[in-house]
């Protein structure tokens, strides 16, 4: 494979990302993390004109060529960022905090094109070193999830491409700049986001088939996975954390964890299920719409609810 044709099938394959991400979209639509598909999206954009930019010799600069990878990397972390404050109400804020970090990361890219032209961005360590940790809380988030291998894939693919600029890799692959490792790295992140948009259809496809009114379907089922699968470990644990404060408060003899919830007493006792579900309920409301809810399982008569019963 020669190296134009190794930087088309690059092109292709973050082609590939952009539509997954936009895919990612839809099915997340109703929830705080639509704009992080949407930044995702971006990102990917970016990847695959800067691609198509070097497969057809516009970026044959070596320094202009590392000044448009930096701006693919920072909106490449910017989807990270933006899920760790998707929470109602300030989302919609947030994403200026985003942008703006977005445009801190991409600086040295535009300060040595219009600066000083001809020569590389010269990305100080502390940036270096924010990229890493943002690469791997990103990972981290869903390495817990059914999207772990998918983001293994992705951060795998990310780590590649931005080799250049991490702190700790060794001189020589980071000056490595052959096209068929780039393509690699580019079919590594289009395998992942494939792999992650799928697994996302089928799990709403399968809420729709289990839809239930039992607080346990709601609880351990569709909802509350779909809330994890969505966005990852860092808001789960939060939402389960509050949710366990008021349950430990008004005595509720059941506890949420990760994996889903643990309960006990007296099964026919539906008083404290109805307050349970309304109060998990409102946690969820903070990230997602009653829609969303909706297609994801929750039941449709939040107070019609049926007892707990083991092995349910």
């Amino acid at each position: 494979m020669d190296d134009s044709t190794a930087l088309l099938v690059g092109c292709g394959s973050a082609l590939v990302v952009a539509v997954a991400a936009a895919v990612g979209a839809w099915l997340v639509r109703g929830s705080t993390a639509v704009p992080a598909a949407w930044w995702a999206v971006a990102a990917a954009g970016s990847l695959a004109a800067e691609m198509a930019a070097r497969a057809t010799g516009g970026l044959a600069d070596p320094a202009t060529g590392a000044a448009a990878r930096l701006v693919s990397l920072a909106l490449a972390v910017c989807p990270t960022m933006s899920l760790l404050g998707a929470k109602r109400p300030q989302h919609g804020v947030w994403q200026f905090i985003v942008a703006s970090l977005g445009v801190v990361l991409a600086l040295p890219a535009l300060s040595a094109t219009l600066v000083r032209p001809g020569t590389p961005p010269d990305v100080h360590m502390l940036e270096r070193g924010f990229l890493l940790i943002l690469l791997i809380v990103g990972w981290m988030n869903f390495i817990g999830t059914r999207h772990g291998a998918a983001a293994t894939l992705v951060t795998v693919g990310l780590a590649v491409l931005a080799r250049g600029v991490l702190p700790f890799v060794p001189t020589g692959l980071a000056e490595s700049s052959a096209p068929q490792f780039e393509a690699i790295a580019c079919g590594s992140l289009a395998l992942g986001a494939a792999i992650a948009a799928a697994q996302s259809a089928w799990a709403a496809w399968q809420s729709r088939r289990e839809r239930a009114a039992p607080l346990i379907a709601a609880l351990v089922g569709p909802s509350y996975a779909a809330i994890r699968e969505t966005f990852g470990a860092a808001w789960t644990l939060r939402i389960a954390e509050r949710f366990n404060t008021v349950a430990a408060e008004r005595g509720w003899p059941c506890r949420l964890h990760f994996r889903g919830l643990e309960f006990g007493g007296d099964p026919d006792d539906t008083a404290w299920q109805r307050d349970a579900l309304r109060a998990l309920r409102a946690l969820f409301r903070r990230f997602v719409t009653a829609d969303w809810l909706a297609r994801h399982g929750w039941p449709d008569q939040p107070d019609g609810v049926a007892p707990l019963k083991e092995g349910r």
